[in-house]
């Protein structure tokens, strides 16, 4: 820690929060959970921090000059970080805080069914994703809190729900308008509270960067801009950080990288009958054995753009088996293909699909990587990390919050090269 202080002291004088265009304070939600407990008190700080659809490989494409300062001056996967599959936004944020696949956590697409509750979620759903019980596993927020440990979610899929019994101490409605720079006071102004109150786990949540990638593309101007905002986003963070003199680590990750969307739609029900067949995206969920054998039977042979598997034979290295909600049989897209069951209804007007794409498996499109930065007083300088499976996030968190977690799908020795004092 004292590095990264004599580093930020050499930085431009701080500029102000800015704000950009008006817009009113996004209210904080508080839950009245107790304060730290003593034992608490004395333990370090973690602020978590994702940047929606930001590539491996962006910060050096596109010259994200304090990303590269928090790998010098900390540890960094410079290859990437291997998203779960389905590589979207929700599954994966998810597992980043719970230490599990998306067959064990249940969040297994943006949108899904549940055939045994015969009901719906969908991320644009508020009363789905503010239901606790769609939820499984033990978040890091509420892990803390039933341990006596605060914790804060500015921003983060599944912060709003009930979920194991605990909510984090403050957290708030999402709300895309909120400006970067605001959230970044928010989370400062959380780290000065009074020892009782002020929370040891703050997460944060940027999205400019996933937004631009699927309008213009990965390799667009404005997705460099957007690198460049949000980095820049980070430094005033690193800066205020600093100024604060408590021991945080900063930990910067993405959910998923962004590819170039190849040859538009694939509806397939041109090559099958769904009717009577439940269906969320691309996913599939027939009423019967029958139905399930019949589908795969006619989709198996169509194309070279996509792989279908029965769910209980699906490939080892997706770790995408035996929920229910991942629907029978399973579609796997070999390329950065747009891939729908259904296209929309003669009277409604389609669109085509986004210029930037993701959700592929991260073996075989490497543009699905993910980053991890860290740095702070428990992450080893310069410490350089092979891809590994963002399951292993959770783990090493939890070992730098000093929190006992559960039995989960990730191990701790993963990422235990990052911490000071590894060899």
């Amino acid at each position: 820690m004292r590095r990264l202080l004599l580093a930020l002291l050499l930085l431009p004088a701080l500029p102000p929060f800015a704000h950009g265009a008006p817009h009113a304070k996004a209210p904080v939600v508080e839950v009245p959970n107790a304060d730290n407990r003593a034992e608490q008190l004395a333990k370090h700080y973690v602020v978590l921090v994702s940047i929606d659809g930001f590539r491996y490989d962006y910060a050096k494409l596109y010259g994200a000059t304090h990303l590269d300062a928090i790998a010098k001056d900390g540890a960094t996967a410079s290859d990437g970080m291997l998203p779960a599959y389905p590589s979207v936004t929700f599954p994966n944020h998810y597992t980043l805080v719970t230490g599990l696949f998306p067959e064990h956590h249940g969040i297994v697409a943006m949108s899904f069914y549940d055939p045994q509750r015969k009901e719906r979620y969908a991320f644009n759903d508020a009363k789905a994703v503010t239901d606790g019980s769609w939820y499984r596993g033990v978040p890091l927020w509420s892990l803390a809190e039933k341990q006596g440990m605060r914790a804060a979610c500015f921003f983060w899929p599944g912060s709003e729900a009930e979920i194991a019994g605990a909510r984090p101490s403050y957290y708030l409605k999402y709300d895309d308008k909120v400006p970067d720079e605001e959230r970044v006071e928010q989370v400062v102004e959380w780290l000065k509270l009074a020892p009782a109150k002020r929370p040891h786990l703050v997460t944060l949540y940027f999205a400019e960067v996933d937004h631009a990638g699927h309008e213009y593309g990965p390799d667009a101007p404005e997705t460099r801009a957007a690198v460049r905002h949000v980095d820049s986003v980070i430094g005033t963070l690193r800066a205020h950080l600093a100024k604060l003199h408590l021991p945080i680590d900063l930990v910067v990750v993405s959910d998923h990288g962004m590819a170039t969307e190849q040859g538009g739609w694939i509806d397939l029900d041109q090559y099958a009958d769904f009717t009577g067949v439940e269906t969320a995206g691309a996913l599939m969920y027939p009423d019967s054995e029958a139905a399930a054998a019949k589908l795969y039977a006619k989709l198996r042979i169509v194309s070279n753009k996509f792989k279908v598997y029965r769910r209980d034979r699906m490939p080892a290295e997706l770790d995408y088996t035996g929920e229910p909600r991942i629907g029978d049989p399973v579609v796997v897209a070999t390329g950065p293909y747009s891939i729908r069951v259904h296209g929309p209804a003669d009277s409604a007007r389609d669109h085509p699909p986004n210029k930037g794409v993701h959700g592929y498996d991260p073996h075989i499109v490497p543009e699905m990587r993910a980053i991890f930065y860290a740095e702070g007083p428990d992450i080893r300088k310069g410490a350089t990390l092979k891809p590994f499976e963002n399951v292993n996030v959770y783990p090493f968190l939890a070992e730098i919050l000093g929190l006992d977690a559960p039995a989960i799908d990730g191990s701790a020795a993963v990422l235990e090269p990052a911490l000071a004092g590894a060899h």
